[in-house]
């Protein structure tokens, strides 16, 4: 037991069992609690707004406003205080991914990345750092290095070179890698991923998983992974 005070979360669903689901398996976990569920986007952000929850989970499609305006009005580049949000939807479109990100969403998960991600995905965010469903990273970024025609933002220049071990990490966030993954794949533990991670996104000057995701594509990094 520790004195920690559990993340405090908001749940906003028009489903009345993803938002059941999600409330009994977060409320179960030691370290979380949900405080409030909001059924439309609109209750979502007043009550985001009164409670100020350290995570808000947003689904994308939801009445009287939809959780893409929600995010931006809760976590958007103009909002003074944001609050963290991590935008869950069955819809995998990149357009959603895309306009989630844009709009100031640390996260993005599908809702069938089971429980475990999304308690992932929630403790990320708590502590100001990012996580998207691998699958939707592998192929939002792929289509960067496919779509030559298509005129993509250019590839971010690090600050100072990245270390091996920084590049090893790199590729493997690139195939879509959880930490855990990482983790195991490279013998190292949790907390010393997530300390390669912090160096590059500031080395990148990255916001998110999927910037440096997206630089490793641009760059040809991602290539020799295996």
């Amino acid at each position: 037991m520790t004195d920690r005070k559990p993340i405090r979360v908001l749940i906003a669903d028009d489903q009345s069992m993803i938002r059941t689901g999600f409330r009994f398996f977060l409320d179960g976990q030691p370290d979380i609690t949900v405080v409030a569920e909001a059924a439309d986007g609109e209750t979502a952000v007043r009550l985001a707004r009164e409670l100020r929850p350290d995570v808000c989970l947003l689904d994308i499609r939801m009445p009287k406003l939809d959780g893409l305006e929600a995010t931006r009005l809760l976590a958007g580049p103009d909002v003074a205080d944001p609050l963290r949000v991590v935008v869950v939807t069955t819809f995998d479109l990149d357009e959603y991914v895309y306009g989630a990100l844009n709009a100031g969403a640390c996260g993005f998960l599908l809702k069938d990345t089971g429980p475990t991600l999304l308690a992932e995905a929630v403790r990320a965010a708590a502590i100001g750092n990012s996580l998207v469903s691998p699958s939707v990273t592998v192929r939002l970024l792929k289509h960067l290095t496919i779509a030559q025609s298509q005129p993509i933002e250019p590839a971010l220049k690090p600050q100072t070179p990245l270390t091996e071990r920084e590049l090893d990490v790199v590729r493997l966030v690139a195939l879509g890698h959880t930490n855990a993954e990482i983790a195991d794949s490279m013998f190292v533990s949790i907390s010393t991923v997530k300390t390669h991670l912090g160096s590059i996104q500031n080395k990148l000057t990255a916001r998110n998983r999927v910037e440096i995701a997206a630089w490793a594509w641009q760059t040809g990094q991602a290539s020799g992974s295996t």
